[in-house]
């Protein structure tokens, strides 16, 4: 039996892992610490929020004391670390606080694990764990006929976003090998699913197409993405907690690119024929393209390219694989759907969420 701080547990992969991990794990305690910034939801959790093994705290990882008193007062022993600003966007127009959150906030993470884990012999456990979840980013790009990034690709970060984490990456090893704590990293590729913040591509696509709104495209569309159904992400951190090899870092993927313009017409494919299928969707959504008769693929529309926009990210998640058995569940078609039918029916949780 494990009792787990779960940071940034009200985000997009943070909620997902915390469901995942109750349902596979129902004896376990679950502390989530969340900021409940823009792209935190407490509504994410609500499904499980009268589980009584579930314990939500609103605060930051920056809070160092609060979070050595969480770990007190809960006895525990494992700490998973989602808190982290992940837009690239965001990270062009104000970098400070990814540098503050992902950056300093993992410092203050570490060093209270350390001085509750290692330096205090009222608390000291040696069977801690310190899981970091971090990006493909960390890697910088990739041309078309690059192979995918290992475990041993140098670190390249191009965006303010992927230079954070990279740095929050080293710390943690750093930790690591001159401290002792027991860490672990895993480096993931595009996560999709429920609960994802609709600036994200996928979801901002299904919500524009469902008020009839242009689907905005960088450049020619042709850059390359590795995508993961976000389940079988926490399924992979999941199998790096119960290995003992510590100071390991796991890439996770689906060895599943797509371009963004691909990805693209696919979701309007997958919605013109969902509203097809399932009439009463034109009642519940009369806003939307198809719900007129048009065709979604005819909202695409290409806009300037962002700045320093990374070609092609992929994941060589064969070191999962080997030592892990890891392999993904969902396949994209499978899950695509899924993630299709779950913002078709719970618009309650998206909505409140888009700009005015």
């Amino acid at each position: 039996m494990n009792k787990l701080l779960v940071t940034g547990g009200a985000g997009f992969i943070g909620a997902n892992f915390v469901y995942y991990w109750l349902e596979n794990y129902p004896a376990d305690t679950v502390v989530v610490l969340d900021a409940l910034t823009y792209a935190g939801n407490e509504l994410s959790l609500d499904d499980i929020k009268q589980n009584e093994k579930l314990h939500f705290v609103k605060g930051d990882i920056g809070d160092q004391a609060l979070v050595e008193s969480l770990m007190v007062k809960y006895e525990l022993d494992t700490i998973v670390n989602f808190a982290a600003e992940s837009h690239v966007d965001r990270s062009i127009s104000g970098p400070d606080v990814f540098i503050e959150t992902n950056i300093v906030g993992t410092h203050n993470l570490l060093k209270a694990a350390r001085k509750i884990w290692i330096d205090s012999p009222e608390t000291a456990n040696p069977n801690h764990r310190f899981h970091h979840v971090s990006t493909d980013e960390v890697y910088g790009t990739l041309g078309d006929d690059d192979p995918a990034f290992t475990e041993e690709h140098a670190y390249a970060p191009n965006s303010p976003y992927s230079a954070s984490k990279a740095a929050s990456d080293h710390i943690v090893r750093a930790y690591h090998h001159t401290f002792g704590l027991n860490v672990t990293t895993s480096n993931c590729s595009n996560n999709y699913g429920p609960y994802q913040f609709p600036e994200k591509l996928i979801p901002l696509c299904l919500s524009n197409i469902l008020a009839d709104k242009p689907l905005p495209i960088y450049g020619n569309g042709k850059n390359i993405r590795d995508w993961l159904y976000v389940e079988d992400h926490a399924r992979g951190i999941d199998l790096i907690l119960k290995q003992d090899k510590l100071g390991e870092v796991y890439n996770i993927g689906g060895h599943n690119e797509w371009t963004n313009i691909d990805i693209v017409k696919l979701l309007c494919e997958i919605m013109d024929k969902r509203f097809a299928e399932r009439p009463e969707l034109s009642e519940k959504y009369p806003d939307a393209t198809p719900a007129q008769g048009r065709a979604s693929i005819d909202l695409i529309t290409y806009v300037t390219d962002r700045a320093g926009h990374d070609w092609r990210y992929a994941i060589d998640a064969g070191k999962s694989q080997r030592e892990l058995g890891y392999t993904p569940k969902e396949t994209f078609e499978t899950g695509i759907v899924k993630t299709v039918d779950w913002y078709l029916d719970n618009p309650g949780w998206w909505k409140p969420l888009l700009k005015s």
